[in-house]
Protein backbone atom coordinates (compact mmCIF):
# COMPACT_ATOMS: atom_id res chain seq x y z
CA UNK A 1 0.00 0.00 0.00
CA UNK A 2 2.92 2.04 0.87
CA UNK A 3 4.13 1.61 -3.00
CA UNK A 4 0.90 2.31 -4.66
CA UNK A 5 0.07 5.94 -2.37
CA UNK A 6 1.46 9.07 -4.26
CA UNK A 7 1.85 12.15 -1.93
CA UNK A 8 2.52 15.36 -4.24
CA UNK A 9 4.76 17.80 -2.83
CA UNK A 10 4.44 21.59 -4.40
CA UNK A 11 7.83 22.74 -6.47
CA UNK A 12 8.74 25.19 -3.67
CA UNK A 13 8.49 22.56 -1.11
CA UNK A 14 11.05 19.36 -0.06
CA UNK A 15 13.48 17.97 2.70
CA UNK A 16 15.04 20.45 4.63
CA UNK A 17 12.94 23.69 3.53
CA UNK A 18 10.33 25.23 6.40
CA UNK A 19 7.27 24.88 5.73
CA UNK A 20 5.04 27.60 4.45
CA UNK A 21 1.01 28.26 4.61
CA UNK A 22 -0.59 27.54 1.08
CA UNK A 23 -3.52 29.19 -0.49
CA UNK A 24 -6.83 29.20 1.01
CA UNK A 25 -8.95 26.42 0.05
CA UNK A 26 -12.83 27.60 -1.12
CA UNK A 27 -15.36 26.06 0.83
CA UNK A 28 -17.38 23.35 -1.01
CA UNK A 29 -21.27 24.33 -0.74
CA UNK A 30 -23.11 20.73 -0.19
CA UNK A 31 -24.95 19.80 -3.60
CA UNK A 32 -28.40 19.62 -1.20
CA UNK A 33 -27.86 23.51 -0.45
CA UNK A 34 -27.71 24.14 -4.36
CA UNK A 35 -30.72 22.32 -4.90
CA UNK A 36 -33.86 24.13 -5.41
CA UNK A 37 -37.92 22.92 -5.26
CA UNK A 38 -40.71 24.39 -6.47
CA UNK A 39 -44.20 23.31 -5.47
CA UNK A 40 -46.58 24.84 -7.87
CA UNK A 41 -50.27 25.72 -6.92
CA UNK A 42 -53.06 26.91 -9.27
CA UNK A 43 -56.78 27.57 -8.34
CA UNK A 44 -59.93 28.73 -9.39
CA UNK A 45 -63.67 29.27 -7.96
CA UNK A 46 -65.77 28.37 -10.55
CA UNK A 47 -65.57 25.14 -12.93
CA UNK A 48 -66.49 27.22 -15.93
CA UNK A 49 -63.11 28.93 -15.50
CA UNK A 50 -59.74 28.00 -16.86
CA UNK A 51 -56.55 26.61 -15.37
CA UNK A 52 -54.35 26.22 -18.08
CA UNK A 53 -52.92 29.74 -18.14
CA UNK A 54 -51.83 29.04 -14.37
CA UNK A 55 -50.22 25.85 -15.04
CA UNK A 56 -48.77 27.17 -17.96
CA UNK A 57 -46.74 29.68 -16.18
CA UNK A 58 -46.15 27.76 -13.09
CA UNK A 59 -44.51 25.16 -15.77
CA UNK A 60 -42.43 27.55 -17.17
CA UNK A 61 -41.42 28.82 -13.84
CA UNK A 62 -40.08 25.44 -12.96
CA UNK A 63 -42.34 24.20 -10.74
CA UNK A 64 -42.59 20.23 -10.39
CA UNK A 65 -44.78 18.83 -8.74
CA UNK A 66 -47.63 21.27 -9.42
CA UNK A 67 -51.59 20.91 -7.40
CA UNK A 68 -54.30 22.06 -8.92
CA UNK A 69 -58.36 22.10 -8.02
CA UNK A 70 -61.69 24.53 -9.41
CA UNK A 71 -63.01 25.31 -5.53
CA UNK A 72 -63.92 28.65 -3.68
CA UNK A 73 -61.83 30.28 -1.15
CA UNK A 74 -64.94 29.96 1.09
CA UNK A 75 -64.59 26.48 1.33
CA UNK A 76 -62.07 26.04 4.22
CA UNK A 77 -60.59 22.60 3.29
CA UNK A 78 -58.87 23.15 0.13
CA UNK A 79 -57.31 19.20 -0.86
CA UNK A 80 -55.15 20.08 -3.39
CA UNK A 81 -53.65 23.22 -1.77
CA UNK A 82 -53.25 20.80 1.46
CA UNK A 83 -51.47 18.56 -0.22
CA UNK A 84 -49.19 21.18 -1.93
CA UNK A 85 -48.68 22.12 1.69
CA UNK A 86 -48.10 18.60 3.21
CA UNK A 87 -45.56 18.03 -0.05
CA UNK A 88 -43.11 21.19 0.44
CA UNK A 89 -43.40 20.31 4.44
CA UNK A 90 -41.89 16.41 3.55
CA UNK A 91 -39.15 17.91 1.25
CA UNK A 92 -38.05 20.06 3.78
CA UNK A 93 -37.83 17.36 6.85
CA UNK A 94 -36.18 15.17 4.65
CA UNK A 95 -33.37 17.45 3.16
CA UNK A 96 -33.49 20.54 5.71
CA UNK A 97 -30.74 22.47 3.90
CA UNK A 98 -32.50 22.83 0.62
CA UNK A 99 -34.31 25.56 -0.71
CA UNK A 100 -37.90 24.57 -0.65
CA UNK A 101 -40.32 27.17 -2.21
CA UNK A 102 -44.33 27.10 -2.83
CA UNK A 103 -45.36 29.09 -5.99
CA UNK A 104 -48.52 30.83 -6.83
CA UNK A 105 -49.69 32.47 -9.72
CA UNK A 106 -51.55 35.52 -8.17
CA UNK A 107 -51.82 35.91 -4.13
CA UNK A 108 -55.57 35.57 -4.63
CA UNK A 109 -55.83 31.95 -5.51
CA UNK A 110 -53.68 31.72 -1.96
CA UNK A 111 -56.55 32.91 0.55
CA UNK A 112 -59.04 35.51 0.81
CA UNK A 113 -58.60 36.92 4.65
CA UNK A 114 -56.48 38.41 5.94
CA UNK A 115 -56.76 35.59 9.05
CA UNK A 116 -56.37 32.95 6.51
CA UNK A 117 -53.43 34.52 4.95
CA UNK A 118 -51.38 35.53 8.34
CA UNK A 119 -51.88 31.84 9.62
CA UNK A 120 -50.29 30.44 5.60
CA UNK A 121 -47.52 32.44 6.93
CA UNK A 122 -47.17 31.31 10.22
CA UNK A 123 -46.92 27.89 8.83
CA UNK A 124 -44.41 29.01 5.87
CA UNK A 125 -42.62 30.64 8.75
CA UNK A 126 -42.43 27.90 10.89
CA UNK A 127 -41.03 24.85 8.35
CA UNK A 128 -38.86 28.20 6.70
CA UNK A 129 -40.52 27.47 3.14
CA UNK A 130 -40.27 30.22 0.98
CA UNK A 131 -43.32 31.66 -1.00
CA UNK A 132 -43.29 32.88 -4.86
CA UNK A 133 -45.87 35.02 -6.55
CA UNK A 134 -45.48 35.24 -10.64
CA UNK A 135 -47.46 37.94 -11.19
CA UNK A 136 -48.20 41.57 -10.16
CA UNK A 137 -49.03 43.36 -8.47
CA UNK A 138 -47.20 41.42 -5.24
CA UNK A 139 -44.53 39.85 -7.73
CA UNK A 140 -41.55 38.22 -5.96
CA UNK A 141 -40.08 35.78 -3.52
CA UNK A 142 -40.82 36.23 -0.33
CA UNK A 143 -39.15 34.50 2.75
CA UNK A 144 -41.66 34.95 6.00
CA UNK A 145 -39.12 33.92 8.38
CA UNK A 146 -37.11 37.15 7.56
CA UNK A 147 -38.30 40.47 6.42
CA UNK A 148 -41.14 39.16 4.21
CA UNK A 149 -43.00 37.96 7.27
CA UNK A 150 -44.00 41.65 7.64
CA UNK A 151 -44.80 41.96 4.04
CA UNK A 152 -46.79 39.02 3.74
CA UNK A 153 -48.42 40.65 6.70
CA UNK A 154 -48.97 44.10 5.01
CA UNK A 155 -50.07 42.19 1.98
CA UNK A 156 -53.09 39.98 3.87
CA UNK A 157 -54.27 43.20 5.67
CA UNK A 158 -54.59 44.86 1.58
CA UNK A 159 -56.42 42.02 0.27
CA UNK A 160 -59.08 42.27 3.71
CA UNK A 161 -59.05 45.61 2.86
CA UNK A 162 -59.91 45.41 -1.00
CA UNK A 163 -62.47 42.47 -0.06
CA UNK A 164 -64.46 45.02 2.41
CA UNK A 165 -64.57 47.61 -0.23
CA UNK A 166 -65.94 45.92 -3.02
CA UNK A 167 -68.23 44.37 -0.40
CA UNK A 168 -69.19 48.10 0.50
CA UNK A 169 -69.52 49.08 -3.26
CA UNK A 170 -71.59 45.91 -3.86
CA UNK A 171 -74.33 47.40 -0.71
CA UNK A 172 -74.26 50.26 -2.08
CA UNK A 173 -75.12 49.34 -5.31
CA UNK A 174 -77.82 46.81 -3.92
CA UNK A 175 -79.59 50.44 -2.13
CA UNK A 176 -79.18 52.37 -5.54
CA UNK A 177 -81.15 49.81 -7.36
CA UNK A 178 -84.13 49.87 -4.82
CA UNK A 179 -84.49 52.94 -4.73
CA UNK A 180 -85.00 52.71 -8.39
CA UNK A 181 -87.93 50.78 -7.74
CA UNK A 182 -85.11 47.67 -9.12
CA UNK A 183 -85.53 44.23 -7.01
CA UNK A 184 -82.70 41.72 -7.41
CA UNK A 185 -83.92 38.01 -7.32
CA UNK A 186 -86.44 36.39 -9.69
CA UNK A 187 -89.48 37.45 -10.98
CA UNK A 188 -92.85 37.08 -8.85
CA UNK A 189 -94.56 34.05 -9.98
CA UNK A 190 -97.67 35.12 -8.23
CA UNK A 191 -99.45 38.59 -8.35
CA UNK A 192 -101.72 40.35 -6.31
CA UNK A 193 -105.06 39.14 -7.93
CA UNK A 194 -103.89 35.48 -7.96
CA UNK A 195 -103.19 36.00 -4.10
CA UNK A 196 -106.41 37.74 -3.71
CA UNK A 197 -108.06 34.97 -5.57
CA UNK A 198 -106.55 32.32 -4.06
CA UNK A 199 -107.68 33.52 -0.37
CA UNK A 200 -111.07 33.55 -1.93
CA UNK A 201 -111.06 29.88 -3.06
CA UNK A 202 -109.76 28.84 0.85
CA UNK A 203 -112.19 31.49 2.17
CA UNK A 204 -114.86 29.02 0.08
CA UNK A 205 -113.39 25.62 1.83
CA UNK A 206 -110.93 24.79 -1.65
CA UNK A 207 -108.38 22.54 0.04
CA UNK A 208 -105.17 23.90 -0.60
CA UNK A 209 -103.62 21.03 -3.16
CA UNK A 210 -106.72 22.20 -5.25
CA UNK A 211 -105.88 25.74 -5.38
CA UNK A 212 -102.34 24.64 -6.04
CA UNK A 213 -103.67 23.30 -8.93
CA UNK A 214 -105.88 26.36 -9.94
CA UNK A 215 -103.07 28.93 -9.29
CA UNK A 216 -100.87 26.51 -11.94
CA UNK A 217 -103.73 26.44 -14.11
CA UNK A 218 -104.21 29.77 -14.27
CA UNK A 219 -100.65 30.96 -14.38
CA UNK A 220 -99.85 28.60 -16.92
CA UNK A 221 -102.89 30.07 -19.17
CA UNK A 222 -101.84 33.90 -18.75
CA UNK A 223 -98.34 33.07 -19.81
CA UNK A 224 -99.43 30.97 -23.00
CA UNK A 225 -102.63 32.00 -24.37
CA UNK A 226 -103.05 35.83 -22.77
CA UNK A 227 -100.54 37.62 -24.26
CA UNK A 228 -101.86 36.68 -28.10
CA UNK A 229 -105.55 37.53 -27.12
CA UNK A 230 -106.30 40.94 -28.73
Amino acid sequence: MRAELEVRIPAEGGPGRAWQAGPAIEAVTPATAARLTRVGYARCSAAQQELQNQLDALREAGCEPIFSEKISTRVKVRPEFAKAMEYARTIKQAVPHQRVIVTEHVMKRLGRGAAELLTIAEELRHHDIELELLTRPLQGLYDPSGHGAALFAFFAGMAESEREYIREKSLEGQASARERGRHGGRPKVFDDDMIAYARLLRERGVSVPDIARAALVLTHFEHNYLPAIP
